[in-house]
């Protein structure tokens, strides 16, 4: 492998074409394309100022490296990325690619970040502002994550998220086969068009919650006061714990709490409203 230490490189396409190289303490300067249509890459300790500098590579390790504002659009139509301990300040991260693992990476500016990815693992990943996060993306496993992004995770299908603090409007919005344990969900519209959508042992905060849902499971989970109107035509086997503000139309299924403050039940249900709504015995 060739081994490129302390330099720096700017322009169109410097490294272009490189197979099997190792970069440590490089700095790739204003331009385009850096590291093109590569494949078997090492970069170390590196910072990227260039636009797109990660394009068409193949197979490529990226570790305590710093993306800087003008790095943005850095990670498109590429595959096999491991990422550990980097800090991107740059949007419009990670496009059309599969088989990506993270682990302790900061986003500052997640705006329109892993859009049409495959095959997603990530520990400990921050995303701060922006909007969009993985939109259309799939077959994600994500353990430690801390997102303040609006729009989070929508239209996405095969995800399983761990132990997240999730603050955000409209998130996991017409979803796909996704799980979400032990984590805080805070905001408005949770959940909405989603199938298959299975909470576990979460918190949850914000007004209309997990609405127009099929198949929708809570197991073991707890409301926010502020959480009204929740469930709204939605399908749904549901175990709260404490209790809940307000339930309105829900389609069928069964929503067991410990207390419920009102159920709205109004001529615009939708069947089969069969829904069965208990409060739970000895609570």
């Amino acid at each position: 492998m060739k081994e490129i230490h302390n330099a720096e490189f700017g322009g169109e396409r410097p490294l272009f074409a490189s197979h099997d190289l190792y970069l440590e303490n490089v700095i790739i300067r204003e331009g385009e394309s850096a590291i093109k249509e590569c494949s078997n890459i090492v970069a170390e300790n590196c910072r990227f100022e260039g636009n797109y500098p990660f394009w068409h590579v193949h197979g490529f390790s990226i570790r305590k490296c710093y993306f800087d504002v003008g790095g943005r659009s850095a990670l498109w139509y590429s595959d096999n990325l491991k990422m550990t301990d980097t800090v991107i300040d740059a949007p419009k991260m990670f496009r059309e690619m599969h088989d990506i693992e993270l682990e302790n990476v900061v986003m500052n500016d997640a705006d329109e970040v892993f859009w049409r990815c495959r095959n997603i693992k990530a520990r400990n990943l921050t995303l701060h502002g922006g909007t969009y996060p993985f939109m259309f993306s799939e077959n994600i496993v994500v353990d430690g994550l801390e997102s303040d992004s609006k729009y989070v995770f929508q239209y996405v299908k095969n995800v399983e998220v761990r132990n997240a603090r999730i603050t955000t409007k409209d998130a996991f919005w017409e979803v796909e086969n996704v799980t979400i344990y032990d984590s805080e969900l805070n905001g408005e519209y949770l959940g909405w068009h989603s199938r298959n959508l299975r909470l576990v042992n979460c918190h949850i905060s914000g007004e209309q919650p997990l609405c127009y849902a099929h198949d929708l499971v809570l197991e073991n989970c707890a409301f926010d006061p502020a959480c009204d109107r929740a469930f709204e035509y939605s399908t749904l086997e549901a175990d709260i714990r404490g209790g809940i503000t307000n339930i309105k139309n829900p389609m069928s299924g069964h929503v067991t709490a410990d207390s419920i403050g009102s159920v709205t039940i109004d001529g615009n249900i939708k069947a089969p409203a069969d829904c069965r709504i208990t409060v739970r015995a000895n609570a």
